[in-house]
């Protein structure tokens, strides 16, 4: 009798045990867990804030949930995003690709060139989609290779979208600048590749102080740029929606400095040479011959749309003006 009860006993004792050690088993669809593990990963000590998303079933693999883990510090800040299988028990992050399909389609899904400053062909093959900041040095650089070879290269078969993505943490007068070309543009889409031109040449001048001021006193040179209105569009602010517009955009594509440019949806981080830009583009074009499933002749379901605005013809190439 009493053998019976301890090894009655004993199998509870046990079975307990192996209860808890269950219910002990990491998973990491629990958010503390996943954080716990990301910071190992990664080494992102307690200086480094963390915030794990909801699981959302994936878009993308079957049988595993989509998470993000938003890590910062300051101004600074870096998502990683993870497939999580749904018993919790193992996490993914890579690339997933549907053969079906062109391999930059979710990319090509959230650019939206509808209302954004453009120069090139209408219909054209390659569309360039560049987010760029007017008081960042490296972005200098790009838009001048860019205004300098693109279209003397590529008459008919380039076009290239502006898109404003002032970083303000380091830039104290990007977000102004970028306020002023939009209300530029909305003047005359044209004369934005004026102002464009003018506030790269003129960066190490300008400061948060004197930015009105320069801007008012190239105005004074432009004809069709109505300046009282321009002065009341920058003291109002009144293009700033449309910049935050362009910030969401450039954040949902996860784009974390300047300039970065998408070539039919391809991102390219940073600045880029001329001649690997164009292997780049001649590669495109050739593929495209066949593929059409990106530039704006493709006839797919993709964002890259014409605004169809008179203000939106083609762009003659101008080269920066000399100082």
């Amino acid at each position: 009798m009493f053998r019976s009860l301890c090894l009655s006993l004993t199998a509870a004792v046990l079975f307990a045990a192996a209860g808890s050690a269950q219910s002990a088993k990491k998973n990491a669809l629990d958010k503390a867990t996943l954080e716990a593990y990301v910071r190992h990963l990664f080494v992102l000590d307690s200086r480094v804030s963390i915030q794990v998303s909801d699981p959302k079933p994936s878009t993308t693999l079957a049988g595993f949930y989509d998470v993000t883990v938003h890590a910062s510090a300051g101004p600074q800040s870096q998502d990683f995003r993870f497939l999580v299988s749904h018993d919790g028990s193992k996490i993914l992050q890579g690339n997933v690709y549907d053969i079906a399909q062109n391999p930059f389609k979710p990319e090509l899904d959230k650019l939206n060139t509808e209302f954004a400053p453009s120069m090139g062909a209408a219909g054209a093959p390659v569309v360039l989609v560049e987010f760029s900041d007017f008081e960042c040095p490296y972005c200098k650089q790009e838009a001048t290779m860019l205004r300098q070879n693109l279209l003397s290269a590529y008459p008919k078969q380039v076009r290239l979208y502006f898109k404003e993505f002032p970083l303000e943490s380091i830039h104290p007068w990007s977000r102004a600048g970028a306020i002023a070309g939009r209300c530029v543009y909305q003047q005359n889409a044209n004369t934005f590749w004026d102002y464009h031109d003018w506030a790269f040449a003129h960066q190490a001048e300008i400061t948060p102080d004197n930015f009105k001021d320069k801007v008012m006193e190239w105005a004074k040179g432009q004809k069709s740029i109505d300046i009282l209105q321009l002065g009341n569009c920058l003291d109002t602010k009144a293009t700033n929606s449309e910049v935050d517009k362009t910030l969401a955009e450039g954040h949902a594509l996860e784009v974390g400095g300047t300039p970065t440019l998408f070539v039919n949806g391809r991102r390219i981080p940073n600045s880029v040479d001329w001649p690997t830009l164009r292997a780049i583009i001649d590669y495109e074009i050739e593929y495209q011959k066949t593929a059409k499933n990106a530039g704006e002749d493709c006839g797919c379901d993709m964002k890259l749309t014409l605004p169809g605005m008179d203000a939106q013809k083609t762009v003659p190439l101008v080269p920066p003006k000399k100082n």
